[in-house]
């Protein structure tokens, strides 16, 4: 439940002598209804929400006040949907950075965007390969409706949290070396290791929604 996610963020921050309000909850509210997540999540006093789908996310726009967050995979035929987004978790591509930044000039819009990067080089998984993330950052840099906030990315699935700490290393590591901000990454099987190396940015669906 969403208190005990937030008492388990406090401790993860004390472990790692960090302030618990440098760290953002994004509570994932993929396949949960409109009545569970007012009453799990909002009526609780968060407001911070992340959707994986944006058909999925369209529904739910009844919920006001919302801080909207896409985490997962974005076709670049949904962009025209994206304005109500305070962040976008999931660029992968120069197209995509293309599509949104012509999208959001048309809108006279700034996107915030977030790199995803394929840490784990799993073929499965979304995000850019580690070693084209330079030059997408870079491509980035003259697009003027962007705005590159930091990175995301996912550990490979697992029962040990700490298999997934070398992989929140490497993004903390990227993120450095590129001076950007943001780290999205942790879920709710690893996030207080994601915690430990850095994130800024939590993504958690499952343990809030207990």
């Amino acid at each position: 439940m969403l208190s005990e996610v937030k008492q388990r963020i406090k401790a993860a921050c004390q472990r790692a002598d960090r302030d618990p309000d440098d760290v953002k909850l994004v509570a994932v509210s993929k396949n949960h209804k409109i009545d569970e997540i007012q009453e799990k999540i909002i009526d609780q006093g968060h407001i911070i929400l992340g959707e994986n789908r944006i058909q999925e996310w369209r529904s739910k726009l009844e919920l006001e006040n919302i801080e909207w967050h896409l985490i997962g995979n974005l076709q670049r035929n949904k962009v025209k949907y994206c304005l109500p987004f305070h962040t976008i978790h999931s660029l992968n591509s120069q197209r995509l950075a293309d599509e949104l930044n012509k999208f959001g000039k048309k809108k006279n819009h700034i996107f915030r965007v977030l790199i995803e990067v394929n840490t784990s080089n799993e073929p499965a998984k979304q995000g850019i390969a580690v070693n084209k993330l330079e030059g997408l950052h870079d491509y980035c840099q003259d697009l003027d409706n962007l705005k590159l906030d930091g990175l995301m990315t996912m550990a490979p699935y697992g029962t040990n949290p700490e298999e997934a700490r070398a992989y929140f290393v490497k993004l903390r590591e990227l993120r450095d070396r590129l001076g950007l901000g943001n780290l999205s990454m942790g879920m709710s099987g690893d996030f207080e290791v994601a915690i430990e190396e850095g994130a800024t940015i939590i993504r958690v669906g499952s343990a809030v929604f207990r």
